[in-house]
């Protein structure tokens, strides 16, 4: 009975092993696990995006307050001024990646929900591929934004070392 229980189960699991590029033997992953896969890594890069957000957030309503307490035509104004129009394109960019990356998530939602539907009744072929490719384009384009708007930050910060730099 010992021999069945492992034909039946414990044999079929280790034949769909695959071998590596190295000749080690792994596991290979069954596709119907790529959208949960897929939801664990944008669920995290989702935190991610909303802490920059945060901080963009923060960074614009503490230069705002300082703005509001200069005068017209001090100097520091114009620095101000431009450093709100940088954290303002900054926050349009997250927006856009938690736009893009909350629809990746609601495609690999969908995706999940048409394999559970596939497994009832085949016929979603095409329809899995579609869904699952739009679902890895809108990640694309999120990671694009995000890294989008660390570039800006990035620029935001030489605009105050030239300004810190004038200054001395």
């Amino acid at each position: 009975e010992a021999q069945t229980v492992f034909d039946r189960h414990v044999k079929p699991a280790a034949d769909a092993d695959g071998n590596d590029a190295l000749g080690n033997r792994v596991m290979q992953m069954n596709p119907s696990g790529y959208p949960v896969i897929m939801l664990s890594g944008v669920g995290a890069l989702m935190i991610t995006l909303t802490n920059r957000m945060g901080r963009v957030v923060d960074r614009t309503r503490a230069l705002a307050g300082q703005l509001r307490q200069v005068s017209a035509g001090a100097p520091d104004r114009a620095h101000l001024e431009e450093q709100l129009d940088i954290l303002w394109r900054r926050a349009k960019l997250v927006r856009r990646a938690v736009t893009f990356s909350g629809l990746s998530m609601l495609l690999s939602c969908l995706l999940v929900m048409v394999i559970f539907v596939d497994a009832v009744r085949s016929g979603f072929g095409v329809e899995l591929v579609v869904i699952f490719v739009g679902s890895v384009l809108f990640l694309i384009a999120s990671l694009l934004a995000c890294l989008r708007d660390i570039w800006m930050s990035l620029w935001a910060l030489r605009v105050e070392v030239e300004r810190a730099r004038c200054a001395a």
